[in-house]
């Protein structure tokens, strides 16, 4: 799969590329918002190379780049390379694993005062091995999960569909068995991070992995989480 940048929106774009694990391809999705500034935050970056580096020049100036949870890194040194002046920002715990990486700052509710009332986060509490980040473009009205939710539909290849009917996650936009069961380890404050995150007035929902949700994101969201 080649990347290419996408519009969704004004100043929100997305860049899809191959993602594999297990010998299966669930395919990958970095988020890129602009500021007003004229600054992007590359959200959960896939592998730069020189198409996707020029298109990002020509939009803005890569100023941020964005590790939003423990396992979404493998991309973060070689993004940070090809844009050094960038700020490289980690979920909670991430520096400490990835002690080859320069973090410039940890992921949270405390965020740059450069994307205040342009952008939102939040950590994803008690499933600390996970530390998800849960991000939200207020312009857009546009929230990003990374692995929380997934949203696999039939076009998808027969590996696929087997790990996703095992994980709960075919053909419904859902939280993944394996965070339910294995992952979640303080569900009081998994359903208080649930109602901070429904509280944002959001409608697109964009995921890291497959098909993004255009409308209707909040009731979809909402039922996704209801039973954790």
């Amino acid at each position: 799969m080649s990347a290419i940048l996408t519009l969704l929106e004004n100043d929100i774009w997305t860049v899809e590329s191959s993602h594999r694990f297990l010998g299966i391809d669930f395919g990958a999705r970095m988020t890129v918002i602009r500021l007003k500034s004229g600054d992007l935050i590359l959200h959960s970056p896939v592998l730069i190379d020189g198409s996707v580096k020029d298109e990002l020049i020509k939009i803005g100036s890569v100023k941020y780049i964005v590790a939003p949870n423990k396992f979404h890194h493998l991309n973060i040194k070689q993004c940070a390379s090809t844009f050094p002046e960038a700020r490289v920002y980690g979920a909670p715990g991430l520096s400490t694993k990835r002690k080859d990486i320069n973090f410039d700052g940890e992921l949270g509710e405390d965020i740059p005062e450069q994307w205040m009332g342009e952008v939102d986060c939040l950590l994803f509490e008690g499933a600390p091995i996970q530390n998800e980040v849960v991000f939200f473009h207020q312009k857009s009205k546009t929230i990003i999960f990374t692995d929380l939710i997934f949203n696999f539909e039939n076009q998808d290849s027969i590996g696929v569909k087997i790990f996703a009917r095992l994980d709960g996650i075919y053909q419904k936009p859902d939280v993944p068995r394996v965070i339910r069961w294995f992952m979640l380890k303080d569900r009081d404050k998994a359903r208080n991070s649930v109602e901070k995150i429904l509280s944002w007035d959001f409608d697109r929902v964009s995921l890291t992995h497959k098909d993004i949700i255009e409308s209707g994101g909040k009731e979809i969201v909402r039922k996704a989480f209801e039973s954790i």
